[in-house]
């Protein structure tokens, strides 16, 4: 029988201080394979494999396309990839981002559970926002074993909790106890086969390869959920599994609730900002027509520009207003 031996980790915001310590932990016959999922800037290099494999006894690389899952190795996400597991390698992807990210933790820890059901343990440690628990909702149902840093100690507490509403989560440890947990629970036996996943993660998890069948099927997961996509603004699918509600658009962009919420409000404040820049630029045009009017002596053209910039600069100061209120701030520009 296999062991529980595939470790998908996820982090975020102070998730690397997280992760050195609990590279730092592990033993040097770490039975089993660990994958890691830091959010990453789409470009430029990342040292995250350096500061890993600098951090404990196990080798720690960024992961490449066809790299298998070994023993005593740490495999890193690329910037701007996904990291996906199949029958016992890992591959990457340029597929749809998940919650406004790729690599993303969700796309790792759905593939994982998919293929290797009780062989995975999903690690969520810090970081902001719910990223992680549609990946730990899918670990849960496929009888992989369910882990979190304790939100307390966590910098950013947030992916943790969001996590434990969710989830039934197992083990809530502070870093420094969950290096021992995992192996020990990468010595454990559990079934061979995993069983059949469901079509919906099947579908999910082909859509982050860029499946074209999957993503141009005309039947899509959910239902219309009435709201667009911040990033390609198509009609986002309502979908619900194990008790979390998320939604998809056709194209394969997920979302979750909280990262929903908040892609919205940024693409809200930046329509603010442009609406504040036309109305400031109206009025200065405005304004700079009513003297060249007035010097003229086109005294009832002046006017009526003249009323147009004062509109122009209320409604301007009623947006600055507006843009004060939903950032905390004053509406000053960033």
């Amino acid at each position: 029988m296999p062991n529980r031996d595939v470790i998908v980790v996820g982090a975020s915001a102070g998730g690397v201080e997280a992760l050195r310590e609990l590279a730092a932990g592990l033993p040097a016959d770490f039975p089993g394979t660990v994958l890691v999922v830091l959010h990453l800037p789409p470009t430029g290099s990342s040292a995250l494999p350096l500061i890993l494999d600098r951090a404990g006894p196990l080798t720690a690389k960024q992961a490449e396309d066809g790299d298998r899952l070994e023993p005593g190795r740490i495999l890193v996400a690329a910037p701007n990839k996904h990291l996906i597991v199949y029958d016992g390698c890992v591959t990457l992807s340029n597929g749809p981002r998940e919650n406004g990210h790729r690599p993303a933790v969700d796309v790792l820890f759905r593939t994982a559970a998919r293929v290797l059901g009780p062989r995975v343990v999903g690690v969520i440690l810090s970081g902001a926002l719910d990223d992680g628990t549609a990946g730990m909702v899918a670990v849960q149902l496929r009888g992989g074993a369910t882990v979190v840093q304790s939100p307390d100690e966590a910098l950013h507490a947030s992916m943790p909790r969001s996590a434990m509403t969710m989830v039934e989560v197992q083990h809530v440890l502070p870093v420094a106890k969950i290096s021992s947990l995992l192996a020990e629970l990468a010595s454990k036996e559990v079934p061979a086969d995993p069983g059949d996943s469901s079509d919906l993660m099947t579908t999910e998890a082909a859509m982050a390869d860029l499946d074209l069948d999957a993503i141009n099927r005309p039947e899509r997961p959910g239902k219309p959920a009435g709201l667009s996509c911040p990033d390609c603004n198509g009609t986002l699918y309502e979908i619900e599994e194990g008790g979390l509600l998320r939604y998809r658009c056709r194209v394969g962009h997920a979302w979750s609730p909280a990262s929903l919420v908040a892609q919205q409000g940024t693409a809200l404040e930046g329509a603010l900002w442009m609406a504040l820049r036309t109305l400031e630029e109206k009025a200065a045009l405005t304004s700079d027509l009513a003297h060249q009017a007035t010097a003229a002596g086109h005294t009832l053209s002046g006017k009526t520009f003249e009323r147009e910039s004062q509109e122009a600069l209320k409604a301007a100061g009623l947006v600055r207003d507006l843009i004060g209120e939903i950032t905390g701030g004053s509406g000053d520009r960033p």
